[in-house]
């Protein structure tokens, strides 16, 4: 599955892996949109890449999402990929005052907004392809971003079923699951020490190519095959009380 000549839209794709994604898509001769909160953000991708295409929404509103969609469905119909990359993080703990509400927060983007974006989107009859971004941590925790790895293990279990559902409709759904990266999810320096991004767009890009519909890369590859004695040495050697 070679993807050229496509109108794809990238949610959170300002930044990160949403930014990189973007620019090989672009690179690739397809047509790019990215939403996000951030305008200035926006602007600078645009700066960067003068072919994109860009529409501020903040997901985690509704009406938002519902917005983006009508926009698409009206200047967009062409729209054939969707790639839900969208995503936040917060490294806390049970205890702390405002757990709850960072809780609330990663729920209602990583979960929520995802589940509500696929409803509409498939709605589309130009939509072929439903990308959703996951993480090795939907397999073995990290405990300091707890909700985190919750939602993206949701995530895992809703993109399974969500390739079943939409098998009818002809509508592929792809799973991309990036390790840790060199990115500012979570907060900027905290993923100093992970590999870059472009080891797995370059990976992502040859799976794709290859047909594959889970996507993965170094840590994750191994989180994906592993069995329930090698995913609790996974989560002891991530998660060491000192």
């Amino acid at each position: 599955m070679k993807i050229t000549n496509q109108k794809i839209l990238v949610t959170g794709g300002a930044s990160g892996i949403g930014f990189a994604m973007t620019e090989r898509f672009i690179a690739d001769g397809n047509t790019v949109i990215i939403c996000g909160r951030r305008t200035n953000a926006l602007d600078i991708a645009r700066q960067k890449l003068p072919s994109l295409l860009t529409k501020q929404c903040d997901l985690s509103s509704a009406e938002d999402r519902e917005s983006l969609f009508n926009w698409t469905s009206e200047h967009h119909p062409d729209l054939n990929v969707v790639v839900n990359n969208a995503g936040i993080q917060n490294w806390m703990t049970i205890t702390d005052a405002d757990f709850f509400q960072k809780a609330k927060e990663e729920i209602g983007i990583n979960i929520e907004a995802v589940v509500h974006l696929c409803a509409l989107f498939t709605q589309m009859e130009s939509v072929r392809t439903v990308m959703n971004v996951t993480s090795g941590l939907s397999f073995s925790p990290l405990v300091k971003v707890p909700v985190y790895c919750a939602t993206k293990a949701f995530m895992h279990s809703f993109t399974l079923s969500l390739r079943h559902l939409l098998r009818a409709k002809n509508i592929r759904v792809i799973e991309l699951i990036p390790p840790a990266l060199n990115t500012d999810l979570g907060g900027k320096g905290i993923h100093d020490f992970a590999p870059p991004v472009s080891g797995f767009i370059d990976a992502m890009f040859e799976q794709l190519a290859e047909g594959k519909e889970e996507v993965t890369f170094g840590l994750s590859e191994q989180a994906s095959k592993a069995g329930p004695e090698q995913l609790k040495m996974m989560f002891d050697r991530m998660n060491v009380i000192s």
